[in-house]
């Protein structure tokens, strides 16, 4: 049995989306861009997947203790899984077609080769903090990171995607690799909101090179961590090592 609470998180009927998933069985999760996919058994009943996105403070927990904001309550054969969202800027939605769901997602960033990355960043003249952003080009890479991979790369956020050579090409997407695996290793980065299913927080933020350190000095050259706004995000970078 689920219940569904929001009328942001779940905008259509949710009485009709509770039915869809009452006794059926969780097969697989996996995720996909920023989106959390189960799949589950058909039973010949109306095929599909149900796609969870968090948003900027969901959070899905099992067995959770009783809180506000609780607007997904997922009843299994063993515990409870609880969608969390204060914001309400997540989502829970059924898609019999998966692929036209997400079919505007890029391809993931530890996925692409160095190749096909370069290619499809020569195609786009816009900021490379923009575009990092961009789920279209790369899916998956949020501000935090976006930050982290720039600095690693010494690349200014201002930079003009098309206008970089190839050898900071393959710098970014050298650091784009190498900054998603250790924050993966390290559980992810729990500034407010985030933790992992059993509400553990994650510890990268522990090695944040520049998101977050505005006004402390660069652990590279010593300059001081600035803060601009990029497509709308607050964007941390070092002006005096990252170059445009």
């Amino acid at each position: 049995m689920a219940e569904f609470s929001s009328r942001h998180v779940t905008p259509g009927n949710r009485a009709e989306l509770g039915r869809k998933l009452a006794g059926r069985s969780i097969r697989s999760v996996m995720r996909r861009g920023k989106y959390i996919l189960m799949g589950l058994d058909q039973r010949g009943i109306e095929a599909g997947t149900l796609v969870v996105h968090l948003g900027m403070t969901g959070q899905l927990l099992l067995d959770p203790a009783p809180s506000d904001h609780q607007y997904g309550v997922f009843h299994l054969d063993s515990g409870v899984l609880v969608y969390r969202d204060p914001r309400q800027f997540g989502s829970i939605a059924w898609h019999k077609d998966l692929n036209e769901a997400l079919a505007k997602l890029g391809p993931e960033p530890l996925s692409i080769s160095a190749d096909e990355f370069a290619a499809r960043l020569k195609k786009h003249k816009t900021r490379m903090k923009a575009l990092l952003l961009n789920q279209s080009f790369v899916a998956g890479i949020g501000n935090i990171y976006a930050d982290e991979i720039l600095y690693s790369a010494k690349v200014h956020p201002l930079a003009i995607a098309a206008r970089l050579s190839k050898t900071r090409v393959a710098l970014i997407h050298q650091a784009m690799r190498e900054v998603l695996t250790l924050a993966i290793e390290h559980g992810g980065s729990s500034i407010s909101d985030y933790v992992d299913a059993q509400g553990e927080r994650g510890w990268f933020q522990t090695l944040h090179n520049a998101y977050g350190r505005e006004g402390e000095p660069c652990v590279r050259c010593g300059g001081v961590i600035h803060k601009i706004l990029v497509a709308q995000r607050g964007t941390h970078f070092c002006p005096q090592c990252q170059k445009r």
